[in-house]
């Protein structure tokens, strides 16, 4: 199965102006196909940084995909740098031009003669049409030697087949070529006939450290492949499968999820999509609650996750539990919810009114302070998951 890198050209983005969402789209519809994506990279606008990086990339993965730098302007350096990485000249391309003059033309204008400059391609590679913009995009084919690979008995160890796909920077360009011309190309080139397929778990109430002490040895797995990612207040379990066909993924992912669980427990709140605040009002719902709630120094963060959730400013512990037992009292709910945020201490107050108990909770926190609010309000709704899901928890 081949392996792929991908390059994103761009000084915008380096200068943080704007967003590079084509690395992350690219990535996941490889993943899609069965590629395995080892490197991505982003390259200021510099044809001699970029060749480089293009002649490295094809050391390591048989797909290298640019994309950005097509331009009609002498910063758009993407032809000029892979036609240097391929050691070929730049060839001009009528049936490019005329797509080009044709796009524009449906604009009522005639292209300038900066734009003659998208209908050159590195010689003999394959013109792509962008029906969509006037950016033209190509694949390079070139098998090459690796020389650092080459043993002396074996004179063809270290070639490897290789193809360069550059398309366009502009996303919906990007996005449209890549399904309508670059995936069937790659997977008539590849015989591509594998998926990978991905579902991530969402745990809260464990750290990262503990998670990883529990399922250690199911992340040393090569396929599926088990991964994890820490957040504020939750930890995503990856779970990725190759294979022959969905049902086959589906089978290798529902082993190791059912592991997980095992293992886990109730730290396991949802997959996917699944939200902690929903988890949490779903566990309050299914026990027949009503829930109310009270927050002081969050900046309604509480408020936008539980619905008639009241923001009280200069609350002291004794004060919220007073102002929880006045929420619940007025709006006559079973269960009431509150969180103090004290920032200078990088601490919290929680507190909580079941039907038969009033509890507290203070917790510390030793990460960046701007988490802090985001940690507060995740563990608080673990919480309050766990106690609804207790059915010693009234």
């Amino acid at each position: 199965m081949p392996s792929a890198e991908i390059i994103t050209i761009g000084t915008e983005i380096l200068l943080g102006e704007i967003v590079d969402t084509n690395t992350r789209y690219i990535a996941r519809v490889l993943r899609g196909m069965g590629v395995d994506l080892y490197r991505t990279i982003t390259i200021g606008d510099n044809t001699e940084r970029i060749a480089e990086a293009i002649r490295d990339s094809m050391k390591h993965a048989e797909i290298v995909i640019t994309t950005g730098g097509l331009g009609p302007t002498v910063d758009d350096p993407t032809r000029e740098a892979v036609a240097l990485a391929m050691g070929v000249d730049l060839e001009f391309r009528e049936d490019l031009w005329e797509q080009v003059i044709a796009t524009i033309s449906r604009y009522g204008r005639k292209p300038s003669e900066n734009q003659k400059r998208q209908a050159y391609t590195p010689k003999g590679s394959l013109g792509i049409k962008n029906p969509v913009g006037t950016a033209p995009c190509f694949i390079v084919e070139s098998s090459w030697r690796n020389r650092a690979e080459r043993s002396d008995s074996e004179d063809e160890a270290g070639v490897k087949e290789s193809v360069v796909i550059s398309l366009p920077g502009v996303p919906n360009e990007m996005e449209y070529i890549l399904h309508e011309s670059i995936v069937p190309y790659l997977q008539k080139r590849f015989d591509l006939n594998e998926i990978i397929k991905i579902k991530v778990l969402h745990c809260s109430g464990l750290g990262e450290g503990m998670i990883d002490e529990k399922i250690a040895d199911l992340e040393t797995l090569s396929n599926p492949t088990v991964g994890l990612a820490a957040h504020t207040g939750v930890v995503d379990i990856r779970i990725a499968a190759k294979a022959k066909n969905e049902i086959e993924a589906d089978g290798m992912i529902a082993e190791i999820e059912s592991q997980i669980h095992e293992r886990l427990g109730e730290a396991v709140f949802g997959a996917d999509e699944d939200k902690l605040e929903d988890a949490a009002l779903n566990a309050v719902a299914s026990r027949g609650w009503t829930l109310t709630g009270i927050e002081s120094g969050l900046n309604g963060l509480l408020a936008r996750k539980i619905p008639h959730t009241a923001s009280i400013p200069d609350l002291n512990p004794e004060s919220l539990m007073d102002a929880l037992r006045l929420a619940r009292a007025e709006s006559k709910s079973d269960v009431a919810l509150g969180v103090l945020l004290f920032s200078e201490e990088r601490a919290a107050e929680m507190a909580m009114i079941t039907p038969t108990a009033e509890k507290t909770h203070r917790i510390t926190y030793g990460g960046p302070p701007r988490s802090l609010p985001y940690w507060s309000v995740n563990l608080a709704l673990d919480w309050l998951r766990r106690q609804a899901r207790d059915p010693k928890g009234d």
